[in-house]
């Protein structure tokens, strides 16, 4: 049975998510503090967590970093009423995998939560290796030739997507899917803007590993060493 972890200081929202989500065969944690959430998240084994964004003690975007800063890959949900697009790509950016507006029908958070609980089942637990490029997924490190490639949760994300496929076209809509969760309210040129984060800070490395563009679809990952 999977287990989600529910994050709401609203007493009657926190009572509905997990009523609802208990009747479709969920094991359910309930919290209403960020504190008590961060202290869940990191010592329990969830599948999937759904967490408001405006909490006592630390708020949602806090819990976020703070398990990626851990090289935690929890799956997260944020839950909110702000609905900016600076507020959804500033909560993807802290590590959120998707993002939700308030009010919302919980069908639709229910369909968000099954994603999120298929992903983390399909979520490879090895260390991938292309040419000099090395990624340890559990661990959310990347290295080239034993040297640390620094990279934010996002890019490292992108990188592991890339590299899972390498020598195929990944297109941005797969990309966005795979990285951020959804296509909803995301603007597509922010897969391009994460592409360039990557190929600048692969650079300085020489390793032979290029990020490409195919015009008008998306990426491809190659290895030029490779014979």
């Amino acid at each position: 049975m999977p287990k989600v972890l529910i994050v709401e200081d609203d007493p009657a929202m926190a009572a509905l998510l997990e009523r609802g989500l208990t009747d479709e065969g969920y094991e359910v944690t309930r919290v209403d503090n960020g504190v008590e959430a961060l202290i869940q998240a990191t010592t329990g084994e969830f599948s999937a967590a759904a967490i408001d964004v405006m909490l006592p003690e630390m708020n949602g975007f806090e819990i976020c970093r703070h398990l990626r800063n851990q090289g935690n890959l929890l799956p997260v949900l944020l839950l909110t009423a702000r609905d900016s697009v600076d507020d959804r790509v500033f909560g993807l950016d802290s590590g959120a995998d998707d993002y939700l507006t308030k009010p919302f029908a919980f069908v639709e958070l229910s369909a968000r939560i099954r994603a999120l609980v298929r992903r983390d089942s399909a979520t490879p637990k090895q260390l991938m290796r292309i040419g000099h490029l090395s990624l340890d997924v559990p661990a959310v490190r990347a290295s080239i030739d034993g040297k640390s490639l620094p990279l934010s949760t996002k890019e490292f994300s992108l990188l592991r997507v890339l590299a899972a496929r390498a020598g195929e076209t990944v297109t941005r809509t797969e990309i966005l899917e795979e990285v951020w969760g959804t296509t909803r309210h995301i603007d597509p040129t922010i897969v391009d803007q994460y592409v360039r984060y990557l190929r600048k800070k692969l650079q300085p490395f020489e390793s032979g590993i290029t990020i490409g563009t195919v015009r008008g679809t998306g990426y491809t990952l190659s290895d030029d060493t490779a014979e």
